[in-house]
């Protein structure tokens, strides 16, 4: 489980936005925030995208689930 959408959400992007500050679609995005393994390349990126938004977030906080 991941917690793609809850950043995204934070972040205050889209979808769309997402997908596009990230390289790539916007079903990649939502295949991600439904649960889809998120490769740490992209995981990378997303950190990356919200450091330039002022968010800091690490791998932990896209990888763990919100039950954990």
């Amino acid at each position: 489980m991941n917690n793609v959408r809850h950043i995204r959400q934070a972040l205050g992007l889209s979808q769309d936005a997402l997908a596009e500050a990230l390289g790539m679609t916007q079903g990649s995005v939502s295949q991600y925030e439904l649960g889809s393994d998120i490769p740490p390349r992209v995981a990378r990126k997303l950190i990356d995208v919200a450091a330039v938004r002022g968010i800091e977030i690490s791998f932990d906080d896209i990888y763990t689930s919100e039950a954990a």
